[in-house]
């Protein structure tokens, strides 16, 4: 795998790429704390059949970062990326990333077909005062320099047990998390109040598959059918037995199965 690409967004900042494989274009939009590196073991697994992208979203990994955050700034960044395949690229999204992909898309990003998994919106109108709870405390420990906590109170937005938390704050792979923890506000901005953005949604004509796991939380599995009922060319799956945190396996054969067709 090439990882010696870059690309400059409108803005002027620098976003790092891998690229592997030969075939139809495919870009990997990673999710909340991810980098380049987490799509890797996808990305092989897609490198046969498709000329496959992963890239570092800004502020993570070696690509850059330019304040003040703005989400058209990523949806700008993810254009440039599918410019740089040669334009009319496939698009998976991950989690966050799938936000990110559907907000790109609705923009006019050249996208010739869209693949998400697990879209973290709402939709019950009630959790919406604590995702803005959530957004307030982000921002003081983020503002403080509390990357630890900041880590430790998105996994726990997630469900994730409080011993497991504690494991995984005494785990090599924790710093590595804590260094991309401000991203975690970006992640938050792009979802915006929380509630699936149907009206937005209903604008986007691309051909559209949302995947969820059949182990995952009812709220996750209910928002991508939401998500797929809200796109006008939008399908729906379910990986049996699969969570949130999908199997690479599971899903490369579903979405090249999608993606070729």
């Amino acid at each position: 795998m090439d990882t010696s690409h870059k690309v400059k967004s409108p803005d002027g900042t620098v976003i790092a790429y891998r690229r592997s494989g030969q075939g139809p274009p495919v870009v990997l939009v990673v999710g909340a704390l991810c980098t380049a590196e987490s799509g890797a073991p996808l990305a092989a697994l897609l490198a046969p059949r498709f000329d496959v992208i992963t890239y570092d979203r800004r502020g993570r990994g070696v690509s850059g970062d330019t304040a003040p955050y703005e989400v058209r700034r990523e949806v700008e960044d993810l254009a440039a990326l599918v410019a740089e395949a040669g334009g009319g690229a496939s698009v998976y999204g991950m989690s966050s990333g799938a936000a990110l992909a559907l907000e790109a898309a609705a923009a006019g990003v050249e996208i010739s077909q869209l693949a998400l998994y697990e879209p973290p919106y709402l939709l019950d109108p009630a959790g919406v005062p604590a995702s803005a709870a959530y957004t307030g405390q982000l921002g003081v420990l983020l503002s403080q320099g509390r990357r630890d906590e900041a880590v430790e109170l998105f996994m726990s937005l997630t469900g994730m047990d409080p011993a497991m938390i504690a494991a995984m704050r005494r785990s090599p792979g924790w710093p590595a998390l804590a260094a991309v923890a401000p991203t975690l506000a970006y992640d938050d901005a792009m979802l915006g109040s929380g509630l699936i953005p149907t009206e937005r949604l209903a604008t986007i004509g691309t051909r559209s598959m949302v995947v969820d796991g059949g182990a995952s939380p009812a709220f996750l599995r209910d928002a991508s059918r939401a998500v797929a009922e809200a796109l006008p060319r939008g399908r729906h799956r379910t990986l049996t037995g699969q969570t949130h945190d999908v199997a690479p396996h599971v899903l490369a054969p579903v979405l090249a199965d999608f993606f070729a067709g």
